[in-house]
């Protein structure tokens, strides 16, 4: 028996089998596995030239294809090559397969991804709840797929700054992925990853420290020390070092992760220029601020490029810079990117979200250090108010905005004011 030809050959029939085109796009998934994303996109490119061309627009396996280059895309950080590729496939699903199809609700999930990663939140919601309902229907409670749609919408709750929703989420996925998959399973890997990440988020570094770790040893071993999950879960586990003061232990890393993530992503990656941020603010906590300037411009420029000026990512890019301004006595350079993104996140994220109240933190505090108590005041009780309702009184950013709105009230001769204040701190914690 003669092999099946490859997709630059031809059968007797003059066209080539389906059967090599199946297996082109299953060389594809396991490339795409592998973390090698550029060949990844080469086959998959491949693959979908010839799907279309001898099996049709609308055959199962060129919408297969199609899919796969679509996130092949997205994990290359190329957003709008793969928008337009992915909205073809949930069309084109929908009317070959229907709308409850198992494949045509993973395409839902990937599409819910891909608006996640460009910050599109609100987009990405109804989709992950879509795909989430119509699996538990179709596939059962704890299938695989469901599975990736809980942690995906878990992972959006946490991005969303709803980290009450979004832990029992993440339980209730890494409970099953650990018990069905088995620990060292890559999508157990992830939901640890993960959950080590929503614990960091909200400085519960004693429960994320181990988690992290975990999730860092385990991707060595399954999938490589320069996988890019892996590097994901080396800058995961470096944040938390930083986060507690332990600048030694996170240097090495974010630095590994960082020179890792150029050579295999290139040097604007997404996933590269969080490394970058990150990596400026560990320089700015050690007092390195010419250091930390060169990285957080990096990043902001990198990130308007590839992300666009209003994604939640460049914001952060922003509000870092306009920090470090701030320290650096460039108060008009820090003031105009502190409201920038103090819109900009209102917009993007929403009030109440805890990215946006330590925008209306920071500027509230830049514009107390000018006596323009009048601005910075209703900013710093706006910060307190919702920081208590969202994070909790005894949380450390709620206190250290009372401490900053006693000072202001003090400053002004409102003394009742600032010991009313005092007086809603939780006993034995000084605001």
């Amino acid at each position: 028996m003669s092999a099946a030809p490859s997709l630059g050959q031809t059968s007797d029939e003059g066209s080539v089998d389906e059967v090599s085109i199946r297996q082109a796009i299953g060389d594809v998934a396991g490339l795409y596995d592998e973390g090698l994303y550029t060949e990844a996109m080469a086959s998959a490119e491949l693959a979908v030239e010839a799907a279309e061309r001898h099996l049709g627009p609308d055959h199962t396996d060129t919408l297969l294809a199609l899919d796969r280059l679509a996130l092949i895309y997205r994990a290359l950080g190329r957003y709008t090559d793969a928008e337009p590729l992915m909205l073809r496939v949930v069309d084109s699903q929908e009317r070959v397969l229907g709308s409850e199809h198992p494949d045509t609700l993973i395409s839902v999930t990937n599409l819910a991804l891909l608006f996640w990663s460009q910050g599109r939140y609100a987009e990405a919601e109804p989709l992950y709840r879509r795909a989430l309902e119509g699996q538990e229907r179709a596939l059962g409670l704890e299938h695989p797929e469901t599975l990736t749609s809980v942690n995906g919408l878990a992972i959006l709750r946490m991005n969303q700054g709803r980290y009450w929703e979004a832990e029992p989420l993440m339980d209730r996925a890494l409970e099953a992925r650990e018990r069905l998959l088995g620990s060292e399973h890559p999508d157990t890997l992830a939901s640890v990853n993960y959950k080590a990440r929503l614990y960091w988020s909200q400085n519960r570094y004693a429960e994320a420290e181990p988690l992290a770790l975990r999730a860092l040893a385990g991707r060595e071993r399954v999938l490589g020390a320069r996988h890019p999950d892996t590097l994901i879960s080396v800058a995961n586990l470096a944040r938390v070092y930083s986060d507690q003061g332990r600048y030694a232990a996170a240097e090495p890393l974010y630095q590994r992760a960082l020179d890792e993530q150029e050579r295999a992503l290139g040097p604007e990656h997404p996933d590269t220029l969080v490394s970058v941020n990150d990596l400026g603010m560990l320089y700015r906590n050690q007092g390195r601020r010419g250091e930390a300037e060169v990285l957080f411009q990096r990043a902001l420029d990198g990130r308007e490029l590839m992300l666009g000026r209003e994604h939640p990512d460049t914001l952060t890019s922003a509000s870092n810079l306009a920090i470090l301004h701030w320290d650096q006595g460039h108060v008009e350079k820090a003031e105009a990117l502190m409201e920038s993104a103090v819109a900009g996140r209102e917009s993007a994220l929403g009030s109440e979200h805890p990215d946006t109240l330590a925008s209306f933190d920071n500027l509230g505090r830049l514009y107390a250090d000018q006596s323009r108590y009048a601005e910075a005041t209703p900013l710093l009780e706006r910060a307190v108010r919702s920081r208590a309702r969202v994070l909790g009184r005894e949380h450390p950013d709620t206190l250290a905005s009372m401490n900053a709105l006693v000072r202001i009230y003090t400053d002004q001769g409102h003394y009742a004011e600032a010991e009313t204040l005092r007086d809603r701190t939780p006993d034995g914690v000084e605001p």
